[in-house]
């Protein structure tokens, strides 16, 4: 399982990506949603932060995918 984010690239990309899982996490908390499915599985084995990278981590790659293939954002999309 990949939890890191590399730090190759644009710093500030970077940064935003990183601020944007920790907005989710924090505003999942604040509102008292229980969070479900792999962001939710992460945040009982691991520690908060690390977390938030692992969502930036995987937002990153899912941007990528989009652009390299220019495509939209589905968010009920299935692998094939």
């Amino acid at each position: 399982m990949l939890l890191g984010i590399s730090k190759r690239g644009d710093t500030y990309l970077r940064t935003l990506l990183i601020h944007g899982g920790r907005a989710v996490i924090r505003a999942a908390q604040r509102k008292r949603v229980q969070i479900d499915g792999w962001l939710g599985e992460l945040l009982q084995r691991r520690h908060k932060n690390v977390a938030a990278i692992a969502m930036a981590n995987k937002n990153a790659r899912i941007l990528w995918a989009l652009l390299a293939h220019g495509r939209e954002f589905e968010a009920e999309y299935k692998a094939a």
